[in-house]
């Protein structure tokens, strides 16, 4: 037995020879510095992707990654083009996670906010468009609480938002205030 392990002990000694040892350690060197410098060009992307993004501008690199869709997004709606800002949101719900989906639900519900705001805050006579524009930050806001329960900051718009929203009226009270017409042909008083 002891013959034999020092049989292959002797064969993986013959094996690793100077010259074999050698050899490993400059492919290992030269694979370091492969990785070294693609990581190096890959900080400068980044860099470069996070200024681009900062300033409004399209990032050269990764053009096509959530990231850069929900930052042109995101900067679209800070600038007021609610528009445009809402169909890059839209667009990038389609690959995103739920984590990013939460998110994204959370913007277009801010962008349905300031609208709805800016509509009600300057005339009273789209009260209409304005309570839709807020009903629609409200469904917002409740999926992004749906995909992502920690999301305060769409809980706390979504307090109040609903401070700012009509109470939905019970069916068939109207002006008279009379129930009658709830239950239909059913009369009113004693059975």
């Amino acid at each position: 037995m002891a013959l034999k392990v020092k049989q292959n002990l002797n064969k993986l000694t013959q094996f690793f020879t100077a010259k074999v040892l050698t050899s490993l350690l400059v492919v290992t060197a030269i694979t370091s510095l492969a990785a070294t410098s693609y990581f190096y060009y890959r900080i400068g992307q980044i860099d470069a992707f996070n200024r681009a993004i900062s300033i409004g501008r399209t990032p050269q690199t990764d053009q096509l990654s959530f990231e850069a869709r929900f930052s042109t997004a995101y900067w679209l709606a800070q600038n007021e083009r609610y528009k445009e800002a809402a169909l890059l949101f839209n667009k990038a719900l389609n690959n995103a996670t739920p984590k990013q989906k939460a998110a994204i639900q959370y913007n277009i519900g801010n962008i349905f906010f300031r609208r709805g705001l800016a509509i009600a805050g300057t005339n009273y006579t789209v009260k209409d468009e304005a309570e839709y524009l807020l009903m629609q930050a409200k469904t917002a806001y409740m999926a992004s609480i749906r995909l992502d329960n920690t999301n305060w900051g769409a809980r706390h718009n979504l307090d109040r938002l609903m401070t700012m929203l009509p109470e939905t009226p019970t069916p068939g009270v109207g002006e008279s205030d009379s129930p009658g017409l709830i239950m239909g042909n059913i009369p009113v008083g004693l059975p």
